[in-house]
């Protein structure tokens, strides 16, 4: 898999008040409290108003394209897990395990695609040393429940939660990785903004910056609706706020979602450690195929890297102990 890598950085100025008296240190604190609600309420607005538009009928049969089937038998070394959503909804879960220390993969897949698609995929992460956790959406699979916009998100929130607190309890210590490939770049992206603290990085396939090309390629006449970029998954504004390692992949031919969109939402990105790599003869839906192992390879070789595992120090003196040795 021939592919560029792009490394941007950005440094940011930190400037500490010292000294103030207490009465400006209070006005301070009282005006960081009222901003804080003010932007609680923004991002209220902002959930209704994606909810109201993005949740329409005529958007919803152009976005969603649910596969339902029932369980399949579990893989080797795979786990399953049902996660209630709502009253009316559960999303089922599969992990593929390879250590329990291992790093952890939160995974959502793109549309059209279920849980058992992953049962030949799943191994692959397993062979790299990595816990592979795929879920599904509402009507997919045999999940329960329909899909929306809006709940394919706030379900996001839910299974993140539910999920970790599932695998803490069962001894699983790794760091968490949220990836998300074509739709399911929305959940990883959603996800990342609000869990930058606790994630240690994000993966990005075939992923959009903008939700209204892709809608207008998928057939929905934003015009018509009277639709702004505002009222959907807003992915672009969201990446700024996010600062974890972030590793973005997506095809040089891919036609559904263009180059462009990775390159936007490498721009946004407000990662000091960011990777864009593209790959060559690679389609919306070839990724795998074209690339191969190496694919695996550039995921593993991400997460070596952030979690200090592929540092060349190390591995110099590792060569230079096992030189001692001989």
């Amino acid at each position: 898999m021939t592919a560029y890598l792009t490394n941007n950085s950005k440094s940011t100025k930190i400037s500490r008040a010292k000294n103030l008296p207490a009465l400006t240190i209070l006005l301070l604190f009282l005006f960081s409290a009222i901003s804080s609600g003010c932007r609680r309420q923004e991002n209220d607005m902002e959930n209704r108003m994606t909810q109201n538009t993005m949740d329409r009928p005529e958007i919803l049969r152009f976005l969603f394209h649910p596969r339902t089937t029932a369980r399949t038998t579990p893989p080797e070394r795979t786990m399953d897990f049902d996660v209630p959503v709502a009253p009316d909804a559960t999303i089922g879960c599969r992990l593929f395990t390879a250590e329990k220390d291992a790093p952890i993969i939160l995974f959502f897949h793109g549309n059209g695609e279920i849980v058992a698609d992953y049962d030949d995929i799943g191994p692959y992460y397993q062979q790299q040393g990595l816990n592979f956790l795929v879920t599904d959406y509402r009507g997919y699979g045999w999940s329960t429940g329909s899909p929306t916009s809006s709940t394919m998100l706030t379900d996001a929130r839910t299974l993140y939660e539910d999920l970790l607190k599932k695998l803490r309890a069962d001894g699983y210590t790794g760091s968490v990785f949220v990836m998300g490939r074509s739709l399911g770049s929305a959940c990883a992206i959603e996800l990342a903004a609000l869990h930058n603290e606790e994630i240690a990085g994000l993966i990005i396939e075939s992923g959009f910056a903008e939700t209204l090309p892709l809608a207008r390629t998928l057939g929905i006449d934003t015009d018509k609706l009277g639709i702004s970029e505002k009222d959907t998954f807003d992915n672009s504004r969201k990446m700024e706020s996010i600062t974890k390692p972030t590793f973005i992949l997506h095809g040089q031919q891919d036609t559904l979602i263009p180059l462009r969109q990775a390159e936007k939402l490498m721009a946004a990105s407000g990662a000091r450690s960011k990777e864009l790599q593209i790959i060559p003869g690679a389609d919306h839906n070839t990724l795998i195929a074209v690339g191969g192992m190496l694919y695996f390879q550039a995921i593993k070789q991400f997460i070596n890297k952030v979690e200090g595992t592929d540092d060349w120090r190390k591995r110099r003196r590792s060569s230079r102990e096992k030189q001692q040795e001989n």
